[in-house]
């Protein structure tokens, strides 16, 4: 790579070098839809002059190699007198100026699918070799290109009767990988195209088959809608379909049917082309068709009881074709896959409220029957939602009543979400039910110091109504019986007061959780609230200390400022809750130590040794010999 960059390295490409340099800007790819998307190019410019009712039928031709096509239409033919300002033919800068066409100036047509004029130039440009044959005013014109350069100019071929042009065009196998075009997709889309157009003849000749198929659809997207509820294969709610069409400024054809399927399936057109990503007009149907069926049901009193009606559900089981024809649509890219055009929102619901509200009403069984659909969906819903909520938390709605009185639970369904806060006494628990976060973190108050559990049984730990009250409230058994899908909380905090008798509390309360429930530990779902001991107000500055030495490192740096005011906290009962939520229990402020101590750490010598000290010796013991116990934001 050179270190050099100067104005000798800025590359100015002219004429169809952008298209064969960055093919993917203008065709999306070089893979198999890039290389259809060349096909649609050409047959949406032969689509265009029958729109515009200049052609009423068209012809595509597969040729035996499989890698060559012709599009031919029998429109008006491509203009070939000499363009004023390049001084070409009008045939040879449609095929080799980008943004060259007939469609930018009003009156030429009044609706079209190719709009950008870069359609014919780019298939031209990505072309091994193209041939362009045009028929009007009584003769017969050629011209050939060879990626994208004229091999000639243009040529008289003699007489010829009626109009029409014909593009020949072979993909140039250097720009992609593989040039091989599949009948089936070509053969799908051409009968879409039948469908949009109703009364257009278009004739496939597959000459590598040997198959010649005509597509001409006198029904139009009554008869595609038909065939798409076939396919999905559900029965249709309703046998009469909901089709309108509406002529003006705005064009537009929609045929609708709702089925028992479980999903909506909407396939939307502007001007012929397949938006696939949808677009102002696909939202400003679904306003409309929302706003005719709530309307239908609040005008019939249909409102169920006890469930809401979602958009989803109104649509649900929905198979519809939704086709509009404007003057100067606005697409996202050359590939034109979704609409733009922000007015097309409010025109598109503007007719389509009225249409769908007076069909309703006017087919009252049939309404009847959609509406029915409809709250069917609803109840599935709420019933889905229901039973997935049970399941999420299964124990806690199984086993509710048996929960200890004084553990004061969340509301949320969701375990990973929840958090169990174990605190020292019942005025510790007050403050701390007053500050909490009632959706996700429940309070269990302890009373007293715990039994030391180190060398107890199962039996005898249950005898003690303290730690009983614990592992109801966990829900996930204790011993052998032990189980962490039931565990009805993402998080076990252990909530003590910052002084020796809370750090004894919090030892007893781990020696337990690692005696008989070393799971928690093992999945990291155990912590250690960390409340501050003292409060420090420095002037208008407030600090928390957990211990004496931060105390005084606090004290230290504040030399040369206003007194420290120090308040010691006597224990958690003594905090506002408003102070307890923020120092120890706010998610975002808050920093908690998590326990994870190795099978290898609490053995019997250590545990020995341990009851020789004083209670924040065996606390500090422990967090100072924890494998992992570091602080974690949480």
């Amino acid at each position: 790579m050179s270190t050099s960059y100067s104005a000798n390295d800025i590359t100015v490409l002219e004429g169809l070098e952008p298209v064969r340099k960055r093919p993917g800007m203008y065709i999306g790819g070089v893979g198999a839809s890039g290389l259809h998307h060349l096909v649609w190019e050409v047959l949406d410019n032969a689509i265009d002059e029958a729109m515009n009712g200049h052609a009423s039928q068209i012809g595509v031709t597969l040729h035996a190699d499989g890698s060559s096509l012709t599009v031919t239409d029998d429109g008006r033919g491509i203009p070939v007198g000499t363009h004023a300002k390049t001084g070409k033919s009008a045939l040879e800068v449609i095929f080799t100026v980008l943004h060259a066409g007939g469609k930018f100036e009003q009156g030429n047509y009044k609706t079209a699918g190719g709009l950008h004029g870069v359609g014919a130039s780019v298939v031209n440009a990505l072309s091994k070799e193209l041939v362009a044959t045009v028929k009007r005013d009584g003769q017969a014109w050629e011209q050939r290109f060879r990626q994208g350069v004229p091999v000639g100019a243009i040529r008289a071929l003699g007489p010829a009767r009626g109009t029409g042009t014909t593009v020949f065009f072979r993909p140039d196998a250097t720009i992609f990988p593989k040039v091989e075009f599949d009948a089936e997709t070509i053969a799908h889309r051409l009968e879409i195209a039948s469908y949009l157009h109703r009364g257009l003849k278009i004739v496939f000749d597959n000459e590598v088959s040997g198959q010649k198929v005509t597509y001409l659809q006198a029904e139009g997207l009554a008869a595609y809608l038909r065939t798409l509820v076939a396919g999905r294969g559900a029965r249709a709610v309703h046998d009469l379909p909901f089709v309108v069409a509406r002529d003006g400024a705005l064009r537009l054809d929609l045929a609708l049917q709702w089925t028992e399927a479980t999903d909506e399936h909407l396939r939307s057109y502007v001007n012929g082309i397949p938006t696939g990503s949808g677009g102002t007009h696909e939202n400003g149907f679904r306003a409309g068709l929302g706003k005719a069926l709530r309307n239908f049901i609040e005008t019939h009193a249909l409102t169920p009881r006890g469930v809401t009606l979602t958009a989803e559900d109104l649509r649900e089981g929905l198979v519809g074709v939704l086709s509009i024809f404007i003057e100067e649509p606005q697409f996202q890219g050359q590939t034109k896959d979704r609409l733009n055009n922000a007015e097309m929102l409010s025109a598109v619901d503007g007719l389509v409220r009225p249409a769908l509200e007076h069909w309703l009403n006017t087919n009252i069984s049939v309404a009847e029957s959609i509406i029915a659909r409809i709250i069917l969906s609803a109840r599935a819903r709420e019933a889905s939602r229901a039973a997935q909520q049970e399941v999420t938390r299964k124990s806690a709605t199984a086993h509710r009543l048996t929960l200890p009185g004084k553990l004061s639970d969340c509301t949320t369904t969701t375990r990973s979400q929840s958090e169990l806060f174990v605190v020292e006494g019942d005025s510790a628990g007050g403050s701390a039910k007053q500050g909490r976060d009632r959706i996700r973190q429940a309070i269990l108050p302890l009373r007293g110091k715990v039994l030391n559990t180190e060398c107890v049984s199962t039996a005898k730990v249950l005898e003690n109504k303290e730690l009983a009250d614990l592992v109801t409230a966990l829900g996930c058994g204790v011993g052998k019986s032990f189980d962490l899908t039931r565990l009805r909380y993402g998080k076990l905090i252990l909530l003590a007061d910052a002084d020796s008798d809370g750090h004894h509390i919090s030892t007893l309360l781990l020696t337990f959780v690692y005696r008989h429930m070393p799971q928690l530990i093992s999945s990291g779902r155990v912590y250690l609230a960390q409340p501050p001991l003292y409060r420090i107000d420095i002037g208008k500055d407030t600090q928390w200390a957990q211990d004496d030495a931060q105390r005084d490192a606090i004290v230290r740096k504040a030399t040369g400022r206003a007194k420290p005011e120090i308040t010691r906290f006597k224990g958690l009962g003594e905090m506002m809750p408003k102070v307890l939520w923020e120092t120890t229990m706010n998610p975002k402020t808050r920093r908690l130590l998590r326990v994870d101590i190795a099978d290898q750490l609490v053995t019997d010598r250590i545990i020995n040794e341990l009851m020789g000290k004083d209670a924040s010796a065996r606390f500090r013991f422990i967090m100072d010999r924890a494998e992992e116990a570091q602080e974690l934001d949480v």
